[in-house]
């Protein structure tokens, strides 16, 4: 018994090192993809836990900012703190809305979105709040994956999602509504996902 419980916090420890190499590991492909250089200002929209955005703000360096948005009062807690136990000085906290990333006008470079389009309850509003921040020449990267059968659509998302999750064409017909150009789609992102790139023009 005292072994089995012994085992337990170094098997977190270790799936918690894992995970965190994994985001490392996609961020730095999508810095590639989004051609991020120190300096860049990124926004992760949907910020979650975090480790996104602090690989993120790791890529770009003390001259760049990453913006971490969240809806979620108790997960926007839990990210400042955790800001401020690393002492992030290039990552600002956002509290966002179900139709506004609340960003500035024309304050980022890139914009990514990693399984979070989905949950878009009013994407033509947020399409155009992610329009608006994207600096011109900017990039916006929509990480997601197709439905999934079995799985109920999050609540209160349009109806042509057609399950849990999203078609890669109504991705691009939704943000080339918005104003964007598709740059690149690629097919083989991690966790059997997809990643569109657009470019504001």
């Amino acid at each position: 018994m005292w072994t089995a419980l012994a085992l337990v916090p170094a098997a977190a420890i270790a799936f918690a090192l894992r995970v965190n190499a994994d985001a490392a590991d996609e961020i730095k492909r999508l810095a590639a993809l989004m051609e991020w250089k120190p300096g860049t200002i990124v926004a992760d929209i949907g910020a979650g836990d975090g480790r996104y955005s602090f690989a993120a703000a790791a890529h770009v360096g003390a001259g760049g900012r990453v913006f971490a948005t969240e809806i979620d009062g108790q997960k926007i807690a839990e990210l400042r703190a955790e800001v401020r136990k690393r002492n992030l000085q290039n990552v600002i906290v956002v509290e966002s809305k179900e139709a506004d990333t609340n960003l500035g006008v024309s304050c980022c470079d890139a914009i990514f979105l990693r399984r979070v389009y989905h949950h878009l309850t009013k994407p033509a509003e947020f399409d155009a709040g992610l329009v608006r921040s994207l600096k011109p020449g900017g990039r916006l990267a929509i990480i997601d994956f197709p439905p999934r059968s079995g799985l109920e659509p999050v609540e209160g998302v349009p109806s042509n999602r057609g399950g849990y999750g999203i078609p890669e064409k109504i991705v691009i017909e939704e943000l080339t509504a918005a104003g964007l150009q598709v740059e690149k789609v690629v097919n083989d992102w991690a966790d059997k996902s997809y990643c569109v790139l657009f470019v504001k023009k």
